[in-house]
């Protein structure tokens, strides 16, 4: 990456993200690093910050199209829960797809025209960071049903 590159970063207050954020604005300046996060909690110093609801499909659109261009989105945003498949609610069960999968599926869509616009004017696209985890498709780890089938299904999308 390059300095001159935009960098949104989607979760910032996570603990990922936050120190992603943190390395990012290091290395390639505050001007180029925008830390997302619904929550305002952690204004950062190093980054420019926005308040953004993934869940809000509008809200996303909005953030993309306010940007001059994108160079990197790191997709973050998530929500660990605990339980086995006997405890889990209908309502744990959507929170998660919507947070988790939903939030990057519609982050990609939003950013994907943006991305290609941008590589037909300078050759420079875009790439997009899907937050996944090792508790997917690829291990099971006791009560994390919710969250392990999540991150599988993040692995599907990216």
């Amino acid at each position: 990456m390059n300095t001159q590159q935009r960098i949104l970063v989607i979760g910032a207050n996570g603990q990922i993200g936050s120190e992603l954020v943190e390395a990012l604005a290091a290395q390639h300046g505050a001007q180029n690093v925008i830390a997302a996060d619904i929550s305002p909690n952690n204004l950062y110093q190093a980054a420019r910050y926005t308040v953004l609801n993934v869940l809000d499909k509008a809200a996303i659109a909005a953030q993309v199209a306010s940007m001059d261009r994108i160079d990197v989105i790191f997709n973050c945003a998530g929500f660990v829960h605990n339980g086995n498949i006997e405890l889990a609610k209908d309502e744990e069960w959507e929170f998660a797809f919507n947070l988790n999968v939903r939030s990057q599926f519609w982050m990609i869509q939003a950013a994907i025209p943006k991305m290609v616009a941008q590589f037909a004017k300078d050759g420079r696209g875009g790439s997009i960071i899907n937050m996944a985890s090792v508790c997917s498709s690829v291990k099971g780890l006791p009560n994390r049903f919710i969250y392990g089938t999540s991150k599988a299904a993040v692995i599907g999308l990216t």
